[in-house]
């Protein structure tokens, strides 16, 4: 097991390098969507229109925040099930994302696209989301604002808590678990 603190965007060669079992402290800048926003930004694709986000090296966050308490950028931002994106998260691999988080397992197309383009899934824990919307120190809604909690947010993230799921060489710590990676 190994630990990394990173910075997103992420490079290709901090994606190639992580294995199933890693944790990872992530900080930088990340963008939310979930399944509706993934088929617009594939919309937007096929249409040739431009983007709300750039899309290399990007780490996507499948979440749906609720609304921010007194005080606080956002709510709770807990993963959500990572399977209804599967059919847009090749293209957007292929395309330079390098990594998603959620919760649950992928399908074999996707399995295969980490490792095509280099890119990894990380598993954020699930039922943790206030502890992990203290993470997120910046957000804002950079497109579809008409979704509400699904909207495409542009996120400012500091330590945010990671576990590899995927690696980008086939590595899946849901099939054979690194158990010293989560201390036992």
């Amino acid at each position: 097991m190994a630990q990394y603190e990173l910075t997103a965007p992420i490079s290709d060669e901090d994606a190639r390098k992580l294995r199933s079992g890693d944790v990872v402290f992530l900080s930088g800048t990340i963008y939310t969507a979930r399944d509706a926003a993934h088929k617009k930004l594939c919309d937007l694709l096929d249409e040739g229109k431009p983007l709300p986000m750039e899309l290399q090296g990007a780490v996507i966050y499948y979440v749906g925040p609720t609304p921010p308490p007194p005080g606080y950028v956002i709510g709770a931002a807990g993963p959500t099930t990572s399977y209804r994106m599967d059919a847009f998260a090749p293209r957007l691999h292929s395309l330079g994302v390098k990594a998603s988080i959620g919760k649950g397992i992928r399908n074999e197309a996707v399995k295969q696209s980490l490792k095509d383009h280099g890119a990894v899934y990380f598993g954020a824990t699930g039922g943790a989301g206030a502890l992990l919307g203290t993470c997120i120190k910046e957000a804002e809604v950079i497109a579809f604002p008409e979704m509400g909690p699904e909207a495409l947010r542009r996120l400012r993230v500091e330590k945010l808590p990671l576990l590899v799921i995927n690696d980008s060489v086939g590595g899946e710590l849901y099939v054979q678990p690194n158990l010293e990676a989560v201390g036992l």
